[in-house]
Order: C-alpha cells, then sequence, then structure tokens
C-alpha cells in the first residue's frame, strides 16, 4: 500500500504538522489521536494527547491542565490551518482510545467532547470513533492527502 514513505511516530502529548507526503503514527492506549487537514493548503497533522485517566474521562482534571490543553489545540489547529479563516476545506476526525468502563459513574463530559466544542467554535466539522478495549489501537495519517485509518497490525507500510 504505502512504499518508501517516512513515517514519524507521535509521541503522547505532542503533535506533527507536514506538508510532505509523510505517515504520522500514533499508538493510542488511553488517548486521542485529532487528525486535522487543511485541503487547500495540503497540511496535515497528527495530535496525539494522552487521557488523564484511562477512561477517556476527566474526572481529575484541573482547570490548569484543561487549560495547557488548550494551548496545545490552539498551536496545532494553527501550524495546520495558518491564518486562514476558511474553514470549509478544513477535515477533522478524532480517533479516541479508552479502557474498557470499570464504574457506573463516570462523569458525562471528556477531553474529546472538550476538542470537538473548540473545533465547532472555529466552524470545523469532526468526526469521532471512540474505541473501548484492553489492547492499544495503532493511527495512521497521512497528512499531505488527509487519509486516516487504523492499522489491524504494525506493519502500516506495506
Amino acid at each position: 500500500m504505502l512504499k518508501d514513505v517516512t513515517e514519524v511516530l507521535v509521541a503522547p502529548d505532542t503533535y506533527q504538522v507536514s506538508p510532505e507526503p509523510v505517515l504520522l503514527i500514533a499508538e493510542l492506549h488511553g488517548a486521542l489521536a485529532l487528525c486535522l487537514h487543511d485541503e487547500g493548503r495540503g497540511v496535515g497533522g497528527l495530535l496525539h494527547l494522552r487521557f488523564v485517566g484511562g477512561s477517556g474521562r476527566p474526572s481529575d482534571v484541573t482547570d490548569n491542565t484543561l487549560s495547557s490543553v488548550l494551548v496545545v489545540l490552539d498551536r496545532f489547529k494553527r501550524g495546520v490551518i495558518g491564518n486562514s479563516t476558511r474553514r470549509d476545506g478544513i477535515q477533522a476526525r478524532i480517533l479516541a482510545h479508552a479502557l474498557p468502563p470499570t464504574e457506573a459513574g463516570e462523569p458525562s463530559a471528556s477531553l474529546v467532547d472538550l476538542i470537538r466544542a473548540d473545533l465547532a467554535d472555529g466552524k470545523i466539522k469532526c468526526g469521532t470513533q471512540m474505541t473501548r478495549r484492553a489492547e492499544s489501537v495503532r493511527v495512521c495519517f497521512q497528512p499531505f492527502e488527509g487519509r486516516v485509518w487504523i492499522s489491524r497490525n504494525h506493519d502500516t507500510a506495506s
């Protein structure tokens, strides 16, 4: 499928932005990947954020934690979108991995909800896929084309 493409592993709590035909990869375990693509500029990026707990719910998140997430999210969006005010060519997708629920009384808001609300404020539509399982998930994203998928095995360049 993908041959001779540079693979870039995006570490937790960091992001990568590229206009080049590379493959951005995030290993999700109690984390999410926000894949953002500006079709008009041919630029895309992957933001890899860990949940505070494995459930995906910010039950013990402080205002400082949420504030720092929003700062990183803003920097990431500026890296992909720049100063453009046109939002019709922007594609966003959140792929999240949370551990199976352990308690019935989880809070109703999540980090995914926070990011979706922030994107909606900027008039960016966002699809979301949440996976709850014990095994990690590998997200692969081609920022130049805006293609995103979950790899079933760890051989992404075959």
